[in-house]
C-alpha cells in the first residue's frame, strides 16, 4: 500500500492521523492512503505568501510563460507513468489521454497565449487609455496586476491531472503561488505530477503545495488577496462558499460544478443525414468515454418527437458495442467507475430517474464486464432512458447520475426544445447537431443564456470538432446556475481570475512609466538619430521622429487610382464626392496617405530593421484633398523581445495636415534586431 504525501511549506509529509484508504476502482482492493490532520494550514499559506508570490512576482508575463512551457514539456517525457498510475482509478487509455495530454496541452496553450496576448512586462493594460482632460494631460486606464496571496484549488476526483493544470496554468501566468487540493479518491495521480513538477527544478520555491486529503481549517484564513477555485458537487460547492471568512473578506470564489448537460438532435439531422450518424456518435462517446464521470457528459438527449424510435434504436446499437472491463486490456472501451462508493450513488439516482423514465438499454443487473470481477470493481454498464413526457417530469431536469446514464426527451418545435435545455437551470454545455443556421440560431437565442458553452456540430465541421465534452484552453468552461456561475480558461479571460483590475489615473507620463507603454501626450525623445537606425535594445519608450511635409496633389490622386484599379467615386468624381456628407469634393485614398506616410518615415539603408509585420488600430479622421499637405509622427510605443536574435517595437504613428490636424493614426508593428 503506498502513502500519499502532501507538500506542506517545502517539505513532503507522511498521511497521519485522519488518513483514509484509498481502494483500486478496478478491484476493490485498497492500494493506498492519504490524509493528515495535522497539516499546518497556516504555515503553508504564509510559506505560499511568502516565498511563492514575491517570486512569481518578480517574473514578467513571458518569464512565467516560459517557465509553464518548460513544466509542459517535462510532463508530457514523464506521462507514461501518470497514464500506468490511472488505470486504478477506472480509466482507460484513452480517457487517460483525455486526462493527461489534455492537461499537457492546456498548458503549452496558457504558455503561448502569455507570450503572444501579454506583455514582457510585471503590469497588464487593460484596454486604450481614456483622455479624461480638456487638453489630454489627465489620462486614465485599466490595469491588471497578480493578488498578492494563494490560490486554493479543490478539485474533483475524475481528472486528477487535467482538473489540477486546467487551473494551475493560469494561476502561475498571472503571478499567484496555488496550493492544490486534489479529491483523495485518485490523489496518487496528482501527487505523482506534482512531483515531477517540483523535481523539474523549473518552479520558484513556495509556488506549488499540495494538500492530499482534507484542507482542515485552511478556509477560515483566507482573505481579499486570497481565491478559491473549486469543481465538484453543488452541494459542496454550496457549503465552501457559504464559509462565513469567505463571506466576509470577499474572497474570490469560482464553482465548476455538476450540471445536467444537454444535447439536441436539430429538425433536419433526420437518419440517414451525416448530422444523424454524428449525433448517435457523440451521445455514445459522452456516455461511455471516462465511464460517464465527466463534468460535461451529457445527460439529457432531446430529439424531435417523429425520430425517438430511430435515435433509440441507432444509439442502443452502438453502446451494444461498448467492451466494458480492465482498462489495461486494449479492448476494453469502458472501464470502471472511480470507486464503489460512486457506483452505489449512481445507482442510487439510476432509481430517482426510473420513476420517470423507462430504461430502454443497460441493464446493472446483467452485464458482461471482460478481465475483471465485476462485483468487486466498480463496474456499471451504460444505461440509456427514455422519458416521454419530459414537460411534467422534475428528475430528469435535477438528478445528475454521475455515471454512464442518459435520458432521452422529445420535443415538438425549436421553442419546446429550448425550454427542455433551459430546463436544466444552467450547464456548462449544450450541444446542437444541424446543418441548418436558422436551427442553430433560434436555439441560440432561445437558451445561450443558460449555457457556458453551446457546441455546435455538421458536416462541414465534423472532421475537425473536439467534442461535445472537450473543454478548450481558448473557450470559457463554466456555467451559470446550477453549473455554478463561475468561468474558468478562456485564454487571458482565465488569468484574469487571479488579478485585479485596478483605474490608474495621471499625466501620460505616469501612464506611461506605470504601463511600460508610451501613451500619446507623454515626453517625447526628439533628439536622436533616425529610431530604424538603431537597434531594439538602443530603442527608448516616447523616442519619436518626425517628418518633413509632404503636398498631395490631384495627379497623386489619379496616378494611385489608376495605377491600383482604386476608382471610388471620391477619389475620381468632385461632383459626386461633394455630394457625399463626409467629403468636402475628391479626396485622396487613404491608403495612399499610408503610402506615403511609409515614404516620410522611413530609413532606405539596410539596418536593424527587419521586417514591417503588420499594422493595428488604424483610423483615419478627416479627409485629405489636392493642395493639402501631409507630415508623419513616429513615436516608439511599446517594445516586446521575442527571442535572442530580434524583438517586436511597435510605433504609433500620426498623419497631420497643415493646420495640425490629425488625419489618421494608427499601430507600426516591426521587428528589430537585438
Amino acid at each position: 500500500m503506498r502513502d500519499i504525501q502532501s507538500f506542506a511549506a517545502g517539505e513532503w509529509l507522511a498521511p497521519g492521523a485522519g488518513a483514509r484508504n484509498i481502494a483500486s476502482a478496478i478491484t476493490g482492493d485498497v492500494i493506498a492512503q492519504a490524509g493528515n490532520d495535522a497539516l499546518d494550514v497556516q504555515a503553508m499559506l504564509g510559506f505560499a505568501r511568502d516565498h511563492g508570490g514575491p517570486a512569481l512576482r518578480a517574473m514578467t508575463f513571458h518569464d512565467r510563460a516560459r517557465m509553464l512551457k518548460a513544466l509542459a514539456l517535462h510532463l508530457m517525457e514523464h506521462k507514461q507513468a501518470l497514464y500506468d498510475l490511472s488505470y486504478d482509478t477506472g480509466a482507460t487509455l484513452s480517457d487517460h489521454k483525455i486526462d493527461v495530454d489534455g492537461g499537457i496541452g492546456t498548458m503549452l496553450v496558457f504558455a503561448s497565449k502569455g507570450r503572444r496576448e501579454m506583455p514582457d512586462a510585471h503590469v497588464y493594460l487593460d484596454g486604450a487609455p481614456e483622455q479624461l482632460g480638456r487638453e489630454g494631460q489627465f489620462m486614465g486606464r485599466h490595469i491588471c496586476t497578480p493578488l498578492q496571496g494563494v490560490a486554493v484549488h479543490i478539485n474533483a476526483f475524475n481528472f486528477p491531472v487535467w482538473g489540477m493544470l486546467e487551473k494551475l496554468a493560469p494561476t502561475l501566468l498571472a503571478g499567484v503561488p496555488a496550493i492544490v487540493k486534489p479529491a483523495t479518491a485518485t490523489c496518487y495521480v496528482t501527487e505523482h505530477c506534482v512531483r515531477l513538477m517540483l523535481d523539474s527544478g523549473l518552479l520558484p520555491k513556495g509556488a506549488l503545495q499540495l494538500v492530499s486529503g482534507g484542507l482542515g481549517d485552511m478556509l477560515d484564513h483566507l482573505d481579499c488577496q486570497d481565491a478559491v477555485a473549486f469543481t465538484g458537487s453543488a452541494d459542496t460547492a454550496l457549503k465552501l462558499r457559504s464559509n462565513p471568512v469567505l463571506l466576509q473578506n470577499s474572497v474570490r470564489f469560482t464553482s465548476e460544478q455538476d450540471s445536467l448537460n444537454a444535447s439536441v438532435l436539430g429538425p433536419d439531422a433526420t437518419p440517414g443525414t451525416p448530422e444523424f450518424d454524428l449525433f448517435v456518435k457523440e451521445v455514445q462517446r459522452e456516455m461511455t468515454a471516462k465511464a460517464g464521470q465527466k463534468c460535461t457528459a451529457i445527460r439529457r438527449i432531446m430529439v424531435p418527437q417523429a425520430q425517438i424510435d430511430a435515435v433509440i434504436a441507432a444509439l442502443s446499437e452502438r453502446l451494444a458495442k461498448t467492451t466494458i472491463g480492465d482498462p489495461r486490456d486494449e479492448s476494453t472501451r469502458m472501464g470502471a467507475l472511480v470507486s464503489n462508493s460512486q457506483k452505489r450513488d449512481v445507482l442510487e439516482k439510476v432509481a430517482l430517474l426510473s420513476a420517470e423514465a423507462e430504461r430502454v438499454f443497460g441493464d446493472p443487473d446483467n452485464f458482461t464486464v471482460k478481465g475483471a470481477d465485476k462485483d468487486k470493481g466498480a463496474f456499471l454498464p451504460p444505461m440509456l432512458f427514455h422519458c416521454a413526457d419530459p414537460d411534467k417530469a422534475e428528475r430528469v431536469h435535477d438528478t445528475e447520475a454521475f455515471g454512464p446514464v442518459s435520458t432521452l426527451m422529445p420535443y415538438r418545435d425549436l421553442p419546446h426544445a429550448s425550454a427542455l435545455l433551459n430546463r436544466g437551470q444552467g450547464s456548462l454545455v449544450a450541444s446542437i447537431i444541424t446543418n441548418d443556421g436558422e436551427v442553430a440560431r433560434e436555439l441560440t437565442i432561445g437558451s445561450a443564456a443558460f449555457h457556458g458553452r453551446l457546441y455546435f456540430n455538421n458536416r462541414t465541421s465534423m472532421k475537425e470538432a473536439t467534442g461535445h465534452g472537450s473543454p478548450l484552453p481558448h473557450m470559457v468552461h463554466g456555467g451559470p446556475g446550477r453549473a455554478g456561475g463561475g468561468e474558468e480558461l478562456g485564454g487571458i479571460r482565465g488569468v484574469m481570475h487571479y488579478m485585479q483590475r485596478t483605474a490608474v489615473q495621471g499625466s501620460p507620463d505616469i501612464l506611461t512609466a506605470i504601463g511600460k507603454q508610451w501613451v500619446p501626450g507623454a515626453q517625447e525623445i526628439t533628439d536622436r538619430d533616425h529610431p530604424f537606425t538603431r537597434r531594439f535594445t538602443e530603442l527608448d519608450l516616447g523616442e519619436t521622429f518626425y517628418s518633413k511635409s509632404r503636398e498631395i496633389s490631384l495627379d497623386d490622386i489619379e496616378t494611385f487610382a489608376n495605377f491600383t484599379g482604386d476608382t471610388f467615386y471620391a477619389h475620381m468624381d468632385d461632383e459626386a464626392a461633394a455630394a457625399n456628407p463626409f467629403f468636402p469634393g475628391r479626396v485622396a485614398h487613404g491608403y495612399l496617405l499610408l503610402s506615403f506616410a511609409a515614404g516620410l518615415f522611413v530609413q532606405p539603408d539596410p539596418g536593424p530593421v527587419l521586417a514591417n509585420t503588420g499594422l493595428d488600430n488604424l483610423r483615419f479622421l478627416e479627409p485629405v484633398s489636392a493642395g493639402d499637405s501631409m507630415k508623419v509622427r513616429l513615436t516608439v510605443k511599446h517594445k516586446t523581445p521575442r527571442n535572442e536574435e530580434y524583438g517586436e517595437v511597435r510605433w504609433h504613428v500620426t498623419l497631420t495636415n497643415q493646420r495640425e490636424e490629425a488625419v489618421a493614426e494608427y499601430d507600426l508593428l516591426t521587428m528589430n534586431a537585438l
